[in-house]
């Protein structure tokens, strides 16, 4: 493959945007308040990943964080201004909230979370909305939001998806912390490593996303979220048939099975 062209984006102020080799990484950057989010990161968050969504050059993001928390959270202050909220900017404060979970949950590329350090409250939501989550030894997790008379309720299609609804039972009602060994157990993570492997165990995930298909890891993306938990219906197969029969007749799809036939590379690892 030839080495793309690495370029970052300053344009915000919450998050650093790095784009090399056809990876996207997405950093937190408010290691000072272990990387609690705010109206401002939430509005970032959602044009980051809609931006990086859309992108030609990106096939894979990586959802990092600087400093020793992945994310707290909701920022106090931000906390503190909520409780003089009246119901309606309640709602509409929450739905922003939801509507940026939303945008990483459905963007069109694979999504990697990357966490180095203890993972709270709305934190929980930003690893669940991601497709993978690769996780230190040392992190823990909690659903905290019962300790302050709150509920997980923005957050919770995509937590009960990715530890299930008996797990979320206990985690959502209790407020226990977890560790990283329990995360992997339940499903809500998929890999932990010792800190000085994580960069590595990421970097590994990505190089074999990369010399994928990119319009087939689209459409597989797609596919699970319409497939997941939906009933076996005559609906379902019939749909199911036309996405196979949609993908062969593709362009990526001919060139791949032509490149796999001519033992050459596909085209989408040739080309710049």
């Amino acid at each position: 493959m030839k080495e793309a062209k690495s370029k970052n984006s300053n344009n915000y102020k919450s998050l650093l945007v790095d784009i090399k080799q056809h990876i996207a990484t997405v950093t937190l950057n408010r290691p000072e308040i272990r990387n609690a989010f705010n109206d401002e990161m939430i509005a970032e968050l959602t044009d980051a990943f809609t931006t990086l969504g859309v992108d030609d050059e990106v096939r894979v993001i990586v959802l990092a964080a600087a400093g020793k928390a992945f994310c707290a959270g909701a920022d106090l202050n931000w906390m503190r201004a909520m409780a003089d909220y009246s119901y309606e900017e309640n709602l509409a404060d929450a739905d922003k909230l939801a509507q940026m979970l939303k945008t990483i949950y459905e963007c069109p590329k694979p999504t990697i979370a990357a966490i180095q350090g203890d993972v709270y409250a709305g934190g929980m939501g930003l690893v669940a909305v991601c497709d993978v989550a690769i996780a230190v030894k040392i992190a823990n997790f909690c659903l905290s939001e019962v300790r302050l008379g709150l509920a997980p309720a923005t957050i919770s299609p995509y937590v009960i998806r990715a530890m299930g609804a008996r797990a979320a039972q206990r985690y959502f009602l209790s407020a226990e912390v977890f560790d990283a060994k329990k995360a992997r157990q339940l499903g809500f993570i998929h890999e932990r490593v010792s800190e000085e492997w994580l960069d590595d165990e990421v970097a590994a995930f990505c190089s074999k996303v990369v010399k994928n298909s990119p319009d087939a890891v689209k459409t597989c993306k797609q596919l699970l979220h319409d497939i997941a938990g939906a009933p076996i219906t005559d609906e379902l197969i019939a749909d199911t048939v036309k996405g196979i029969a949609d993908i062969r007749s593709s362009t990526q799809g001919k060139e791949g099975v032509q490149a796999f036939l001519q033992k050459r590379k596909p085209d989408w690892l040739t080309a710049n």
